[in-house]
């Protein structure tokens, strides 16, 4: 048994004294040539971390914000109207969609895309800025107005921001009077919509246009467009879903009823929008329906 220990030791050793040989014949003379030559292996550039002195840092600027407590009222109201403006600026997309005539062109056009069964085409981002730009067609009257009575004076220096927002807001409250307000059979000009966030208010009837506050106008103007959109957008519906209902009898009759009718009916009514020229009618009723 210790013989057989012996032996087995002596084979390790062995092979130890053969690990040992090997490092000493290949490792050794490799680590003294990388030693005598630093750009090992051969060909290599040698580096280095010094910068050149011709190369100049990164100049960052220093920012400093200081908050200092208002001491007179005109520096207060000028922070307050800095606030104003701000907050203005982040809802103009918002005063945009809703206070023009946008909102209407965009339900509209959706619809037709529905009534279509239009899955992709054309594609929700092109349907808005064609709203946009018809917006931007109607309403331009109205924006002229506003930047030659109210933006222009204000930028000159000859009217405060008080009256520049005086003079902005008369042309949107006469362009949402317009399409809110209806004549009724005795001359008189109501809107259910208007009375309704007048009594909720709790405000008495208006002598006039001009005693109805801005904040109830448009309230009212963008609950009567959604009306007036969801009207125009049912009438759209109706010829195209009387082409799905044929077009599911037929297929019904003939016993394909695996086969989907929207597949089959899609083609017909393109052709039939194409043929009535739809995108044509349709604008130009949008327009008609805006400007009386």
């Amino acid at each position: 048994m210790k013989a057989m220990t012996f032996k087995f030791s002596a084979k390790n050793l062995l092979k130890f004294a053969f690990v040992l040989l090997f490092a000493g014949l290949v490792l050794l003379p490799v680590s003294a040539q990388s030693s005598q030559n630093r750009n090992f292996p051969s060909g290599s550039t040698q580096g280095t971390t010094q910068m050149n002195g011709n190369v100049r840092g990164l100049d960052i600027p220093n920012v400093d914000i200081s908050i200092t407590q208002p001491r007179t009222g005109s520096q207060v109201a000028f922070s307050v109207q800095l606030l104003l403006l701000l907050t203005v600026l982040t809802l103009a997309p918002s005063l945009l969609i809703l206070t023009t005539c946008f909102l209407r062109f965009s339900i509209v056009l959706d619809f037709i895309k529905r009534a279509l069964s239009l899955q992709q085409v054309p594609p929700t981002s092109v349907l808005n800025g064609i709203a946009l730009f018809m917006t931007l067609f109607i309403m331009f009257p109205v924006f002229q107005n506003i930047y030659g009575n109210a933006i222009k004076p204000l930028s000159d220096g000859e009217i405060g921001i008080e009256q520049a927002y005086t003079r902005a807001e008369a042309p949107l409250r006469e362009f949402m009077l317009k399409q809110t307000v209806t004549q009724a059979n005795d001359g008189s000009m109501q809107s259910k919509y208007i009375s309704s966030f007048l009594a909720m208010a709790n405000l008495p009837a208006p002598n006039g246009p001009e005693d109805i506050p801005t904040y109830i106008i448009v309230p009212a103007y963008i609950l009567h467009e959604l009306t007036v959109a969801f009207k125009i957008g049912v009438f759209l519906y109706i010829p195209f879903i009387v082409i799905d209902m044929v077009v599911a009898s037929i297929l019904m009759s003939m016993g394909m009823m695996m086969l989907p009718p929207v597949q089959i009916s899609m083609p017909f009514k393109l052709m039939l929008f194409v043929l009535v020229d739809g995108w044509g009618l349709l604008t130009q009723q949008l327009f008609t329906s805006i400007i009386r």
